[in-house]
């Protein structure tokens, strides 16, 4: 128990796996999973965006809600940019635009409420 909440910051080690073996399988398929649902995800914002823009209110949508989630999902993908060597992978990317699609929501908000 008085092991320390964080580790190092340097990245995990990477999992092995055989080629043609069950364990690449799993991960190529996650990795495509992952890819393709935060594709999705990212589709997911624009009936919001529309919903606002087409009736200019935006009184039912919660401003710090939108904030809050832009600034996780950018503070994710810096994290997971300095925990993969600074390089940006399909993670950052997706975190990312996350980020850029809350935020854009999170504008159109606060314009419709001046």
């Amino acid at each position: 128990m008085n092991e320390p909440m964080l580790r190092s910051a340097g990245p995990p080690p990477a999992p092995q796996a055989l080629p043609g073996s069950w364990r690449a399988a799993y991960l190529c398929g996650l990795l495509w999973s992952f890819t393709a649902f935060n594709l999705l995800r990212l589709v997911t914002y624009l009936p919001t965006l529309w919903a606002i823009h087409a009736s200019a209110r935006s009184d039912q949508h919660s401003l710090l809600t939108w904030i809050g989630w832009a600034l996780s999902n950018l503070t994710m993908a810096l994290w997971l940019y300095e925990r993969s060597q600074h390089r940006i992978d399909a993670a950052v990317a997706i975190n990312i635009g996350n980020a850029a699609m809350c935020g854009a929501t999170a504008l159109l908000i606060a314009w419709y409420r001046v």
